[in-house]
């Protein structure tokens, strides 16, 4: 069986995402779709709206065959780390190829960048730490570092959030040596960070969650950007755990946990450098909201997202030395369609890592991240739910799809 692979988050998964796997499936002629989707926080370090499970279901709802999910390990970091982590994690899983949306659209553009990247590759990490050193954000230095490099027609706009991720997968694919053919789609009307609806079925998942969490909830406004199954199931997630998920919900765990961990312990902790326990402190002490809290530690050198993560590490008590990326070392199947279950079934035999499915019977120090985040991210939901979503990390089994339904 031919497996292509997708890198998603789904947050939540919207007629965009529904469009690039159809896509997918008609480009590369696969005959199964590998969908690798982080856990419960996010690249950009944030809470997801609904717990992995359901997500992992919107994806085998929206045309995923197997769903696994990314270790907490490589989900929370900056996009090289996410895209080495996931990568690996399809090749892991038999796949041949993967496909990713971009707003470039052209993989021999990406294929040119990537070479004039290793060419040029030198004076960019020069030019980064020049950037770096005038107190700029190390995502600004990047882009910085890209703009001062010599003119060329074919390279990819790197400033661009999708094109960034998509020449990450290449670069991923060819320092690890993995024989995987890539496949990009151009991303249809709305940009990946448009807070505004910009067209009538295509949204942005940034302007759905706004929608979603704006004073009035408009959720019937989001009907027509989402699948009817995403909008059903989270209605479903609202009934189920009295509310979604974001950051606001975990504000007074982080407050209180900065506020008890003295200054060593914070120093700790995954991305604390360079003196951040104590700005972080001394604000939790005057911030109303996260979003105050946000506003009052952000800097130049800081970026919101660098920021978000640190945040989740904190939370998590994700230490340094916890994070160091060693290589994928287990498949956690969060589910599966009967198509998926059949390629799975002849696929055990040759994967040289394991294929967990139930927590009970495997443990490793990287599925403790995983355990670990789930546990805190189970606080974000209404009190008298929270049980139910803590043992759902050990309790719940692998999401089966049947042909008849």
């Amino acid at each position: 069986m031919n497996a292509v692979g997708v890198i998603v988050e789904y947050n939540p998964f919207h007629n965009g995402h529904a469009y690039h796997v159809k896509k997918t499936r008609e480009e590369t002629g696969a005959d199964i779709v590998i969908a690798v989707m982080s856990g419960n926080f996010l690249q950009r370090g944030e809470p997801a709206l609904l717990s992995k499970w359901d997500r992992a279901e919107m994806a085998l709802k929206g045309g995923a065959d197997i769903v696994f999910e990314l270790p907490y390990q490589f989900a929370v970091q900056k996009a090289e780390t996410f895209a080495k982590g996931a990568v690996e994690i399809l090749y892991k899983a038999g796949c041949n190829s993967i496909c990713f949306g971009s707003e470039s659209g052209s993989i021999a553009d990406f294929q040119a960048t990537l070479r004039y990247m290793k060419k040029h590759n030198h004076l960019f990490q020069q030019q980064i730490k020049h950037h770096i050193e005038k107190g700029v954000s190390y995502p600004k230095a990047m882009s910085l570092a890209f703009q001062d490099l010599p003119a060329d027609e074919e390279i990819v706009d790197l400033s661009k959030p999708n094109n960034i991720l998509g020449f990450q997968y290449l670069k991923a694919i060819d320092n690890q040596g993995f024989n995987m053919q890539a496949y990009t789609i151009k991303r249809k009307n709305a940009d990946y960070h448009d807070e505004h609806f910009s067209s009538q079925t295509i949204a942005s998942a940034t302007s759905i969650r706004k929608a979603l969490f704006s004073e009035k909830n408009k959720m019937a406004q989001i009907k027509q950007y989402v699948p009817e199954h995403t909008f059903h199931l989270l209605n479903q997630y609202i009934k189920k755990f009295g509310k979604l998920h974001s950051w606001e919900n975990y504000w007074p765990y982080l407050r209180y946990k900065l506020l008890q961990t003295n200054q060593e312990e914070l120093k700790a902790v995954y991305e604390v450098e360079e003196g951040l326990e104590n700005r972080l402190i001394s604000f939790a002490l005057h911030a109303d909201s996260f979003k105050d809290f946000m506003e009052k530690i952000k800097t130049k050198r800081y970026t919101w997202t660098r920021l978000q993560r640190t945040c989740v590490h904190i939370l998590t008590n994700a230490k340094k030395y916890e994070m160091n990326q060693s290589k994928v070392s287990y498949l956690r199947l969060l589910g599966m369609t009967e198509k998926g279950r059949d390629y799975l079934n002849k696929f055990k035999h040759q994967s040289d890592i394991p294929i967990v499915s139930k927590l009970s019977s495997f443990y490793n120090n990287q599925i403790e991240l995983d355990i670990r985040s789930s546990r805190v991210y189970a606080l974000g939901a209404g009190l008298k739910f929270q049980t139910k979503l803590l043992q759902a990390e050990f309790n719940h089994p692998p999401i089966y799809l049947s042909q008849n339904k």
